[in-house]
């Protein structure tokens, strides 16, 4: 079984518990992005899309560069990795469970379909 530290998981789990945060990880993935380009599909100030970040930033999802001026971001899949990792024990849970579901359907005997008491056709 992987070892967590539970205190990293909750750090991650809450930065992803975020819609907003969720969304400026997708854009990462796709490759460098500065702190406007991240806030701007969203209403809302650079300010407000700075906390994202540093929420982010404090799970170790994402690096922040500063150019001058310009705060890029990248992200940093290796929490993703842990986060992942964590929730493969449950994924193969669910996959033996359902695929014992599926072996006790296959092996099921299948039921006939209902016949007609004689003299009741057509009342």
């Amino acid at each position: 079984m992987v070892e967590h530290d539970a205190r990293t998981l909750d750090t991650i789990f809450h930065a992803l518990g975020d819609a907003t945060r969720r969304s400026m990880l997708g854009e990462l993935a796709a490759g460098e992005r500065s702190v406007g380009e991240l806030a701007e599909p969203f209403a809302m100030s650079l300010a407000a899309a700075s906390k994202h970040i540093k929420v982010l930033e404090a799970a170790g999802l994402i690096r922040r560069d500063v150019c001058g001026r310009t705060h890029m971001c990248s992200l940093d899949p290796v929490p993703l990795m842990n986060a992942d990792q964590w929730l493969g024990i449950y994924r193969r849970f669910w996959t033996d469970r359902l695929d014992t579901l599926e072996q006790l359907l296959r092996d099921a005997p299948l039921v006939p379909p209902a016949t007609p008491l004689p003299g009741k056709e057509g009342e």
